[in-house]
């Protein structure tokens, strides 16, 4: 009864909070993602060094270089989204009315060739659209100077991490405990962000590249919706391929670039999210299906399209987490795969 109480005051809590809480785990997730690209850098240069072994000379150097690196990397993308993808987008929403009434063209030429009437409260209503985005947009604008601020103090502290947990958590056993916990986090999570940065970013390029090759107009702006979206277990994958496909279809696209185009899309979801994914994650998720869609709809519908965003790697650090205690280990179980959950500390 306790441990319930507890899961629905913390529930309510994290719901009431939210315009702190987004804010800081969007940063969080860019911190992660910053240091994961610093780490395979620094693996790429000539003085890395391993865990538990002394730095060689002018090692420091290199893992300062990795970080600007890093720090570039990360510059480059937001450059490239700004130029190439922002106008875009820009372009797309000014064609919405026009799309509403190809949408009406549409369901008269629906019932005209099938006989199905569909409801015009059925359509999308591209005012609805344009109000939310223009919401939406006025809150991300409000958020990304404290974001900012989230991601340079992390940046900057993060040296201090190890000391304060010190603090902390004097007792040694429990600090120990609490380490092993953190590490196996840290390290689980920024191989899947990075993994799934990486697979994200190869399906949005190839998608491009398919449908500027096909002529689809606003090619830049799916792309960048299949990339984003490629965070979102299964409701992610369908939306990304769904939204090029019906806006061709809006358009008058004939029959057979409809097909192909959805072939195209399918295809390279299924190679890349069940071939190329899998065999660069390895066993890093495994994770029951089911959860993965339960704990979804659960972050869904407290935090929204941030919440299912990052749905997974809060599951990720739950399954960790839980496997770590006796008391909280059927829990673990019930989030794998197959019940093979991580080994205890000290086990």
């Amino acid at each position: 009864m306790q441990t319930i109480a507890v899961f629905i005051g913390a529930t309510f809590v994290m719901y009431v909070g939210r315009g702190i809480f987004l804010p800081l785990l969007v940063a969080v997730f860019f911190w992660y993602l910053l240091n994961a690209i610093a780490a395979y850098y620094r693996k790429a240069l000539p003085l890395y060094v391993r865990d538990g072994k002394k730095p060689k000379p002018g090692a420091v150097a290199f893992d300062i270089l990795s970080k600007v690196m890093s720090l570039l990397t990360f510059g480059g993308l937001a450059y490239a989204f700004t130029t190439q993808i922002k106008p875009a987008f820009a372009g797309l929403m000014t064609r919405l009315p026009e799309i509403q009434h190809q949408l009406l063209n549409f369901k008269h030429y629906l019932y005209d060739k099938t006989g199905i009437a569909l409801d015009e409260k059925m359509l999308p209503d591209t005012g609805a659209v344009l109000t939310s985005i223009g919401g939406g947009v006025a809150q991300i604008s409000a958020a990304v100077g404290l974001v900012l601020i989230y991601i340079l103090f992390m940046y900057i502290e993060q040296s201090t991490f190890k000391q304060k947990l010190a603090a902390l958590v004097p007792q040694k056993k429990q600090l120990t405990k609490v380490r092993y916990i953190i590490k196996s986090i840290d390290g689980n999570m920024k191989k899947y962000m990075f993994v799934k940065t990486l697979s994200s970013a190869i399906m949005a390029i190839i998608s491009y590249m398919l449908m500027s090759y096909m002529g689809l107009e606003f090619a830049g702006v799916w792309a960048f919706i299949i990339f984003v979206m490629n965070y979102i277990p299964t409701f992610g994958t369908i939306v990304s391929v769904t939204l090029p496909v019906l806006y061709s279809l809006i358009i008058g696209s004939e029959a057979e670039f409809i097909i192909l185009l959805a072939s195209g899309l399918v295809a390279l979801q299924i190679l890349i999210g069940n071939v190329f994914e899998p065999r660069l994650t390895g066993k890093t998720l495994n994770l029951s299906t089911l959860a993965i869609l339960i704990n979804l709809v659960f972050w869904g519908v407290l935090w929204g399209p941030v919440g299912m965003f990052f749905s997974v790697p809060i599951l990720v650090a739950a399954f960790i987490a839980t496997a770590q205690f006796d008391h909280t280990r059927w829990i673990a179980v019930l989030l794998s795969a197959n019940g093979e959950i991580p080994a205890k500390e000290g086990d």
